[in-house]
Formats: C-alpha cells, sequence, structure tokens
C-alpha cells in the first residue's frame, strides 16, 4: 500500500522499498508555481547523489511562464541542480505507479543555491531552533470543485454554505480523498464544504516548518489528482468570482522553547508568554511585506476584500476573523497544546517555504526587538469610524500588487532573511506581474489564474 517512505539515511535502502516506477521532483518558484522533473526509479540514486539540471530561469517565472530579468538572476545562463529529500519521499496513491520528493538546489559545484526557497525556509526554521524555540505548522487548504465550460467554471456542488446538503454530493470524493492522504502520510484533522460555489476546505496535523511547506504541495497535487478521477476539476486559485468570496491558504502556527508553549501559560494577552507575544508581533509588523509574499499575485487582491473573512486588516485579534492574524486559545484547558496563530491573508498563490520562512523571520525579528502586541481589535474594522480607526492603529493591508511588493521591497527584516538574490528575485516577479496585469479586468485576472495553481 502506498506511503510516506521511511528515511534511515540510506540511499539505496529506501529506494529498495519504493514501489513505483517514476519519481516527480518538484520545487515551487517565486510565482507560487510547483514546477516538476521526472526519473524513472532506477535513475533516483543518481539523482540524489548529483541531482537533475534545471535552469535558474525559473527563479524570474511569472504565474503566465513569462520571464523576467532582475538584478542577479533571470536569462538564459547557468544552471542548477535539483537534490531530492528522500527523507520526504512518498509514493503517490493519489496517482499509482509514481512517487513524489521536493527537492534542494545546488550549483554545479555542489554548494546550496543561495535563492533556493526550500533551503531558505530550512534556515530559518534552524535559526528558531539556534534561539531555542521549534514551530509546528499547518496549512488550511480552500478549494472549489466543478467543470469548465469557458469561458465559465460550472460548480460541481450546490445549496447552502458548509451544509449537509453539499456534503452529501461529495460524500464519496472526501472519504477517499482522505483516505489517500493518510496513506500517504498526512493525516487529516478536519473536512467541510466550505462558502463559496463549489468549495470545500481540509486542515492537515501540524508539521515542523519544512515539513509544514512539503505537506502544502502534496495536499494540493493529491486534491487536483484525485478531483480528476471523479471528472472534475480542483480550482485553488484565489478567485472564483469578482463578486464572491475566494480561497484562502491560512497558515496556522504555534511555538515553544525548552519551558513550554508560548502562546499559553504566561502572563501575557489570553496567556501568552512574552516571547511568544513579541513573535506575533514581529509577524504583525512585517505583514504588509508578507502579503508579497503569500498573496501577491494580481488575482490575490480581488479576494482580500473586506467583510469576507479574508484578513485584509494589519491587525490581530482573539478569534476575530476579519483580523489578517487571529489569535486562538483553544477551549478551555486545552491552552498549552492547543493555542496557535493564524495568518489569514496567504492563498495558494505564495509559494509555502518562502511563507513558513518569511513568518518565522518575522516573528524572530519580534523577539530580538522585544516587540509589544497593540491592543486587539473586535468586529470588522470596516464598521470603524476614522477615529476608532486612528486610535486603534488598524490599517489595510496592501490593496495592489504593486503596492505589496513596495512594502516588500522597503522590509529590512525579510530582505536580511531572504537574501540579495532571493528577495531581489521575488520583487522581480511581483514587479512583473503587477506591471503585465495593472490594466486587466476582474474577469480577466479570474480567467488568467484559473488553472495555474
Amino acid at each position: 500500500m502506498p506511503e510516506r517512505i521511511p528515511f534511515d539515511g540510506d540511499n539505496e535502502a529506501v529506494i529498495d522499498r519504493l514501489d513505483a516506477e517514476i519519481v516527480a521532483l518538484t520545487f515551487v518558484d517565486n510565482a507560487g508555481i510547483t514546477r516538476v522533473k521526472t526519473v524513472p526509479m532506477r535513475r533516483l540514486g543518481q539523482a540524489a547523489r548529483y541531482g537533475v539540471g534545471v535552469s535558474p530561469c525559473f527563479e524570474t517565472f511569472a504565474f503566465d511562464d513569462l520571464m523576467a530579468v532582475g538584478k542577479y538572476l533571470g536569462g538564459p545562463d547557468g544552471d542548477l541542480r535539483l537534490i531530492p529529500d528522500l527523507s520526504a519521499l512518498t509514493e503517490l496513491a493519489c496517482q499509482p505507479g509514481w512517487a513524489w520528493a521536493p527537492t534542494n538546489k545546488y550549483t554545479q559545484d555542489g554548494t546550496p543555491f543561495v535563492a533556493c526557497q526550500r533551503g531558505f525556509a530550512a534556515r530559518q526554521d534552524e535559526a528558531a531552533r539556534r534561539a531555542g524555540i521549534r514551530l509546528s505548522m499547518a496549512f488550511e487548504t480552500e478549494w472549489s470543485v466543478g467543470t469548465d465550460d469557458p469561458p465559465d467554471f460550472i460548480p460541481a456542488v450546490h445549496g447552502p454554505a458548509y451544509s449537509m446538503l453539499r456534503l452529501g454530493q461529495v460524500a464519496d470524493y472526501a472519504r477517499e480523498l482522505v483516505a489517500i492522504l493518510d496513506r500517504q502520510g498526512i493525516l487529516v484533522d478536519q473536512f467541510h464544504p466550505e462558502y463559496a460555489p463549489g468549495q470545500l476546505e481540509l486542515s492537515v496535523q501540524p508539521a515542523d516548518p519544512v515539513g509544514a511547506a512539503d505537506d502544502a504541495v502534496l495536499v494540493r497535487h493529491t486534491i487536483r489528482q484525485v478531483s480528476l478521477k471523479h471528472g472534475w476539476r480542483a480550482l485553488l486559485a484565489p478567485c472564483l468570482d469578482p463578486d464572491g468570496t475566494g480561497s484562502g491558504a491560512h497558515l496556522h502556527f504555534s511555538a515553544q522553547d525548552a519551558d513550554g508553549p508560548l502562546f499559553a501559560t504566561g502572563d501575557g494577552p489570553y496567556g501568552m508568554r512574552r516571547t511568544g507575544e513579541a513573535f506575533l508581533a514581529g509577524v504583525l509588523r512585517e505583514l504588509p511585506a508578507l502579503v508579497a509574499v503569500g498573496a501577491g499575485n494580481p488575482a490575490s487582491f480581488l479576494r482580500l476584500v473586506p467583510s469576507r473573512w479574508a484578513g485584509t486588516w494589519q491587525c490581530w485579534g482573539r478569534e476575530t476573523r476579519e483580523a489578517a492574524l487571529r489569535f486562538i486559545t483553544g477551549v478551555c484547558g486545552t491552552e498549552e497544546w492547543a493555542a496557535n496563530a493564524e495568518v489569514k491573508c496567504f492563498d495558494a498563490t505564495g509559494n509555502p517555504y518562502l511563507i513558513v520562512g518569511s513568518v518565522i523571520a518575522a516573528g524572530l525579528a519580534g523577539i530580538a526587538e522585544e516587540l509589544r502586541l497593540p491592543a486587539e481589535i473586535n468586529g470588522d474594522p470596516v464598521t470603524f469610524d476614522a477615529e476608532q480607526l486612528m486610535i486603534s492603529g488598524v490599517r489595510r493591508l496592501p490593496t495592489g500588487p504593486a503596492e505589496a511588493a513596495v512594502r516588500l521591497a522597503d522590509s529590512r527584516v525579510l530582505a536580511e532573511a531572504m537574501g540579495p538574490e532571493l528577495h531581489d528575485a521575488l520583487l522581480t516577479v511581483r514587479r512583473a506581474e503587477a506591471e503585465r496585469y495593472r490594466d486587466s479586468s476582474p474577469e480577466e485576472l479570474v480567467a488568467l489564474t484559473r488553472w495555474r495553481f
């Protein structure tokens, strides 16, 4: 039965246990597109040792496959090596005969590539561990299922939002999807029909930051494959209808140190310890720049509309779904293991490795500077008058891709964490997308991005 392959440091032993014929080796580019090279099983050992070639031009590919050229990266020159991480090697129950492994990028001389997105996430996780902090993370996944009848998307699920009526229409699909994810080593915590047309949602058990990003890649691929098997297509793009709600990819995270959880057992807001509060204050401060990382596609801003629970405001609150940073304590008695934070403004156009790494970098900066959270908000800030907004300090997050790119360019924290090559490559992509589609209508943006993620 397909499963995630145990890794014991012996590549040959791992490969010998692999019951597959061909392996997909993936990386996610700065536009959020998962790119792939494949090798037959007999070539996996050599690929794990020497890598598979890939052009560095992908670092400045936009979501539309058009390449921009940045200060450091882009253009036709050079080559990189994709090295599969066999500790994450997984047989694909959703795609029989295949296996999957995420990759790290190296240069031809065997050194880690400075702009590797997965490497960035690992470096930030290691920085947190050096500071004595261990993070657990997980992405929620929202998507819509239906059929494509250009220029329209025909939802496969109808009826009231969150209803048993909707669930009945996808019961077999949901059962199969959850079972296949389990066989691939990803345990689903919750599945339910959602609000938008044809929309569903699932959440999975948390993992370390790099593992959470790996899981996001695999969950999305599995959703697409199981949907195809049922005669549907899965739409993970941020907007289905400019006049309706969209699909996000919210990030949940918790943290602990040698003394226990950072978001409980303390004397700060809702039991946060000082270190935990400082981490969240750092994330809150960097939210405008984080939008460019995790929701910087032009279509993302069709979803980031107030009063749709998309997290469009730079503020925080306990169980406040209009705030971009939502704090969740858990029910009474579970705080020590259940307390976590959620960043709501992200969607599937964001590279999950860049997201987890950037959130960690922002949080660690908050700890280093001993930041404190402002007062929390309640309700919907769109109803606040000018005085309330001024007193609360609540601000709208960027409302378009060009503005988001400016905020990323101005972020000292993310620039230092990413390094000049990765920071500039991401900016190059976001700026190119913003300029290219500056005059596109909402309907055109929906059509352009519908099947890209």
